[in-house]
C-alpha cells in the first residue's frame, strides 16, 4: 500500500504540474503576454472560474460533492454539513469576485460606475462559466499547437507591445512592413475560430469589461517557418530559432514608430511618450538640440523606478534617437558636424582629490626614478675615472 500511495503521489504531482503548464499555455493563447500588473488579476479570474465549476458540480451532483468533501483536509471536529455549506457559499461568491476582478482589469477611465458597476459584478456568473469552458477548450488547442511546434523544432518569443485604442490594423500593417524590410515575407490571415473566437465570446459575455485585452479580430502573420500572432498587448512569435531572432529584432528595433507602447507601467509609458514626442519633432530641430535634450533626460532615466526590462527598452529607444541625430550631423557636412560636436561636448569633469593625489604620486615616482638614474651614472663615471688614474 505504501508503494501504491507513493506512486499515486508522484502521478498526482506530475498531473498538477502538467495542468498548470497547460493552463499557462491556454492563458497565453487567450490574452497573449499581458502587462505584469494585470497578470495576477487574470490568474485569479482563470483559477476562480475553474474552482467555481468544481463547486457547482459538487453541489448539484452529490457523488462528486462527497468526493470533494472527502478530499478536503478538514479536522475531525468540523462537520461535513459545514463543508457542504461552504461549497454552496463559494458557488455563490466566487463569480462575484470574478466580476469585480474583471472591472479592475479595465483602465480606470473605462471602468463602470453606479448601476453599471453592479451589472458588471453580476456578469461574473455567466463570465465564470464562459471562462472555464474557454480555458478547457484552449488548453486542448494550446497543447496541440505546442506539440506541433516541438515536432517542427520551433521556438517561441514574446514582445510586449500595448496597441493604442483603434490602432490595431495600423500596427499590423506597420509590423508587416518592418518584417519585409528585415527580409521576412508574411501574409496576414485571420487567426481562425479556435483562437480568435474565444476572446470574442468572452468579451461578449463580459460586456466589454475586458477592455483593450480583446481585439475586434485577432490576426496572424504567416511566413515560411514563421508565425506571428498579434495581440493588443503582445506580439507572439513562433518559428525556427534564426527566424524568431530576426523577427524579434525587427519588432524591437523598428516598431518604435508605431502607435503602440513598448512598455507597460505608467511611469515607463510617460517617459516613452516624451521620447516619442522628441523623435516626432526631430525633423524640425537641429541634431545638437535633440542630443542635448536626450542628455538632459539621462539622470531621470537612471532613477526611473520601473522593471529592468522596461528600463532597458527605454534606454534602447533613447540610443536610437541619439543614433539618428548623429547620422543627421554626419549628413550635414564635416564642418557643421565639428561645430555641432563642439556645442554638445560635455563640460570637463573636475579632478577629484584622489585623482590629484594619484597624479602627484606618479610625478614623484618619475622624479625619484630620474634622480636614481642620474646618481648611478655619476657614480659609474667617477669609478671609471679613478680606474684610469
Amino acid at each position: 500500500m505504501a508503494i501504491i500511495a507513493g506512486v499515486l503521489s508522484i502521478v498526482g504531482r506530475f498531473a498538477g504540474q502538467l495542468l498548470n503548464t497547460t493552463l499557462g499555455w491556454a492563458t497565453l493563447l487567450l490574452f497573449g503576454k499581458v502587462p505584469q500588473r494585470k497578470q495576477l488579476i487574470l490568474l485569479i479570474m482563470v483559477f476562480g472560474s475553474l474552482v467555481w465549476v468544481a463547486l457547482i458540480v459538487g453541489v448539484l451532483v452529490p457523488e462528486v460533492g462527497s468526493l470533494l468533501v472527502a478530499a478536503v483536509p478538514a479536522p475531525d471536529f468540523v462537520d461535513e454539513t459545514w463543508i457542504r455549506l461552504a461549497m454552496l457559499a463559494g458557488a455563490l461568491i466566487v463569480p462575484l469576485v470574478i466580476g469585480i476582478a474583471a472591472i479592475f482589469v479595465t483602465p480606470p477611465a473605462s471602468r463602470p460606475g453606479g448601476t453599471k458597476m453592479i451589472v458588471s459584478v453580476l456578469r461574473g456568473y455567466p463570465f465564470a462559466f464562459a471562462l472555464a469552458f474557454i480555458m478547457v477548450l484552449l488548453a486542448i488547442v494550446a497543447s496541440v499547437r505546442k506539440i506541433r511546434s516541438l515536432s517542427r523544432r520551433w521556438e517561441d518569443a514574446h514582445v510586449p507591445v500595448i496597441v493604442k485604442p483603434g490602432k490595431y490594423d495600423e500596427v499590423l500593417a506597420m509590423l508587416r512592413q518592418k518584417l519585409e524590410r528585415a527580409g521576412l515575407q508574411t501574409t496576414p490571415r485571420d487567426a481562425g475560430p479556435l483562437v480568435s473566437g474565444p476572446p470574442k465570446l468572452l468579451d461578449l459575455v463580459a460586456g466589454r469589461s475586458l477592455g483593450d485585452l480583446v481585439p475586434d479580430r485577432l490576426m496572424l502573420l504567416v511566413g515560411q517557418n514563421l508565425e506571428i500572432l498579434v495581440y493588443p498587448s503582445d506580439i507572439a512569435i513562433s518559428g525556427t530559432r534564426a527566424l524568431v531572432a530576426r523577427a524579434r529584432a525587427a519588432v524591437v528595433s523598428e516598431l518604435t514608430e508605431a502607435p503602440a507602447s513598448m512598455t507597460t507601467s505608467a511611469e515607463a509609458q510617460t517617459f516613452e511618450d516624451e521620447l516619442e514626442r522628441l523623435g516626432a519633432g526631430a525633423a524640425q530641430k537641429r541634431p545638437d538640440e535633440v542630443i542635448r535634450h536626450l542628455r538632459s533626460l539621462d539622470r531621470r532615466l537612471a532613477t526611473l523606478p520601473v522593471p529592468f526590462e522596461e528600463w532597458e527598452t527605454l534606454y534602447r529607444m533613447r540610443l536610437q534617437l541619439e543614433r539618428d541625430a548623429l547620422a543627421a550631423m554626419t549628413s550635414a557636412g564635416a564642418d557643421d558636424f565639428a561645430e555641432f560636436e563642439d556645442e554638445i561636448e560635455p563640460e570637463p569633469r573636475s579632478a577629484s582629490r584622489l585623482d590629484l593625489a594619484i597624479g602627484f604620486a606618479g610625478a614623484a615616482l618619475i622624479a625619484l626614478d630620474l634622480a636614481v638614474l642620474v646618481s648611478i651614472r655619476r657614480n659609474r663615471s667617477t669609478k671609471e675615472g679613478r680606474d684610469r688614474r
